[in-house]
């Protein structure tokens, strides 16, 4: 029997035990229904009740009122990268990006489709080893201002987010529900599910109602956000699944608490950057602890033999997923929400030991 492993992948993430076993059952049979999740009608009660349990648990975690509107779409990430320039940008319009990593400048790549791009901010130059500095001065001009709170690959984060006087988008894909935070800031939050919000194949969108009206494009209804807050979401063939175990996730994120799960993200990043800092075999990627992620852990090692040494040992301890992205190499260690701290004390046990007979 194979044992169970730590799983450190930065996407699709490692899910809750718990969230685990309930999907499971479900596969099986949802509740009182005789058939499967897999099975349930888009369209039925049941499906809509899950859309509108949902919709009150992110309104309630995110401390928002009914001025914001929740959606649940298909195409992850990238279809949001579209979108969003769909909607707020016509020919002749700028929009405001701060290019902060590789997903923040393939946001702005997508928004150059649609309108002009005026770049607020950059670390392009240094690979993104710290975050650009914030933009002293927005132009009133711009259709909205677009950010990145958290940079996977790279493993940078923003701690605090000026107020702007233009409006706020930001991808929240790796660190929503993360830490306590003022979501009313923004008027328009994306989050592609696999890192702390469930499976891939579904994204949340917080929409600001006022956002809506600023729609002027005519647009087909599944790539406009208006069609798809009246049609509830379920424009079309809804993933219905997808939106189930987010809506686990959910659960677990309240039963436990935000205070909680931020103080464990904390904690757990402490101890890691901790160990890092203090070997001599590895080396953070991010040198300003100010701008250093608690959700994605970037390093390297001193050569690639030892890199490559260090990843056959953590399989053979049935640790996994720690391999960098494959444009920077090295090491990332995703520790969102469902990382236990214990698993963290385990892997910082290991490279100890690797060091000690290196």
């Amino acid at each position: 029997m194979n044992q169970e492993k730590i799983n450190f992948n930065a996407g699709p993430a490692a899910l809750p035990a718990t969230v685990l076993q309930q999907a499971a059952n479900a596969v099986l049979k949802y509740k009182n229904t005789g058939i499967s999740i897999l099975e349930l009608p888009h369209r039925g009660p049941e499906f809509l009740e899950i859309i509108e349990e949902s919709k009150a648990l992110v309104k309630e975690l995110c401390e928002i009122g009914d001025d914001y509107d929740v959606l649940w779409l298909q195409g992850g990430g990238r279809m949001q990268f579209s979108m969003i320039p769909m909607n707020f940008l016509s020919t002749g319009d700028t929009a405001g990006y701060i290019d902060s990593g590789h997903w923040a400048a393939e946001a702005m790549e997508y928004g150059a489709y649609y309108g002009q791009i005026q770049v607020m901010g950059s670390s392009r130059a240094t690979h993104y080893n710290h975050l650009p500095e914030w933009p002293s001065d927005i132009p009133n001009h711009l259709k909205y201002l677009h950010i990145t709170t958290n940079n996977t690959i790279y493993g940078t984060q923003y701690s605090d987010i000026p107020k702007v006087n233009v409006p706020l988008i930001a991808d929240m894909s790796s660190d929503i529900f993360s830490r306590k935070w003022d979501y009313n800031r923004y008027d328009l939050i994306y989050a592609a599910a696999q890192k702390n919000l469930g499976t891939p194949g579904v994204a949340l969108v917080i929409v600001k109602k006022d956002m809506l009206s600023r729609i002027s494009n005519h647009l087909p209804p599944m790539l406009n956000y208006k069609a798809q807050v009246h049609e509830n979401s379920i424009l079309n063939t809804a993933n219905v699944s997808g939106v189930y175990i987010s809506l686990l996730m959910l659960r677990w994120i309240k039963e436990k608490g935000i205070a909680n799960i931020e103080a464990d993200n904390n904690n757990k990043a402490e101890i890691l950057y901790k160990a890092i800092d203090e070997s001599k075999l590895f080396t953070g990627y991010v040198q300003n602890p100010a701008h250093r992620s608690k959700m994605n852990i970037c390093f390297t090692a001193k050569d690639k033999e030892t890199e490559l040494a260090f990843l056959e040992l953590c399989a053979e301890n049935n640790i996994i997923g720690l391999q960098g992205h494959r444009s920077t190499g090295g090491f990332r260690v995703s520790i969102y929400n469902s990382i236990e701290v214990a698993s963290v004390r385990t892997l910082v046990e290991l490279m100890k030991k690797f060091e000690t007979n290196s």
